[in-house]
């Protein structure tokens, strides 16, 4: 996951969600591999306590996906970091190797906090899921992402629902089935680049003032023509909301509520209008040198994006002025 820049605090939490797992995963493995007189108590202790902190990491991933966040807030720091506390806490007073009886009923408060932010995780996804269902919506690839690592997490927490009572080895069957489904969704060509483009925002305040909207739009477009700042592949909406003094916020909601668009699908329109500009006059190019060229950030995602707005491939495109 770490292969895109777009997207760097998605992508942390989404990494520490499967070390999370793999911990827990780890555990279970190895109490199927090791007798029973011979398991070091420390290791399922450990995967315990990772599976603690499974649920949390999965609702700030989510949901610093939906809000498109640049950065991990404090106060969500200060709540994963209490959580933590209190498990390396508890592991320190009450060790499993010393008291195997505290764990066999602490393990049902562990499982219950997962449980609980699986229910909030649900809760924070309802728009999409709705959406997911809706025939006259169509979810993005990025919204589909969501969804399925959402649903992954929870046929894993019933898999090991299961296996606590019939066969243990379910949740670990279970992770791997579903980690094979989502890599394989992940390097799909067709979904590697638009699985980091940023969620749709709903807005619950009132729409910006036309005249207002008219006068942002008019600076936005103008910047963007004069500066040429579509052709930094990492160009950033922060970077643009600051430049044009308003929030990030508050030019997404321009773009969606005034041209209908994301901050991705309107910087990349002004990339396909300069590749096409470059097919016409610079034919002496390579395709993906005019991609390059026009601000996208790989090759994958010139001939995808150019695909979708023109409905021609690049090739197909300059034929028509060779």
């Amino acid at each position: 996951m770490f292969f895109s820049k777009q997207k760097p605090t998605q992508n942390l939490l989404f990494a520490l969600l499967l070390l999370l797992l793999s911990i827990r995963i780890g555990k279970s493995v190895y109490r199927l591999f090791i007798l029973t007189e011979d398991i070091e108590l420390l290791i399922p202790q450990i995967g315990l306590s990772a599976c603690f902190l499974i649920g949390i990491t999965l609702f700030y991933y989510l949901k610093s996906s939906i809000e498109n966040r640049d950065s991990i807030p404090k106060l969500w720091k200060i709540h994963f970091s209490t959580l933590f506390l209190f498990i390396v806490i508890i592991g320190i007073l009450k060790p499993y190797e010393t008291n195997p009886s505290f764990w066999d009923w602490f393990v049902w408060v562990i499982y219950g906090t997962w449980g609980l932010y699986l229910l909030a995780s649900t809760y924070l996804m309802n728009i999409i899921i709705v959406k997911l269902f809706s025939k006259s919506q169509k979810c993005t690839t990025a919204e589909h992402w969501l969804v399925a690592v959402l649903m992954a997490n929870i046929l894993i927490f019933v898999a090991y629902l299961i296996g606590y009572y019939y066969l243990y080895m379910a949740g670990t069957i279970t992770f791997s089935i579903v980690f094979y489904v989502l890599l394989i969704f992940f390097v799909s060509k067709k979904n590697r680049e638009t699985i980091f483009q940023d969620i749709p925002e709903k807005y619950g305040a009132k729409k910006i003032d036309e005249r207002e909207a008219k006068v942002l739009l008019t600076q936005l477009n103008s910047m963007m023509q004069e500066q040429e700042l579509y052709k930094n592949s990492d160009v950033k909406l922060k970077n643009i909301a600051k430049q044009i003094h308003v929030s990030t916020h508050k030019l997404s909601q321009l773009l969606n509520d005034n041209l209908g668009k994301s901050f991705n699908t309107y910087v990349n329109d002004y990339r396909v209008e300069e590749a096409k500009r470059l097919l016409r006059e610079k034919q002496n190019l390579t395709l993906e040198a005019i991609g390059f060229e026009a601000g996208f950030s790989s090759k994958s995602n010139f001939y995808a994006t150019f695909k979708k707005v023109v409905e021609q491939t690049p090739a197909e495109f300059q034929k028509q002025f060779m």
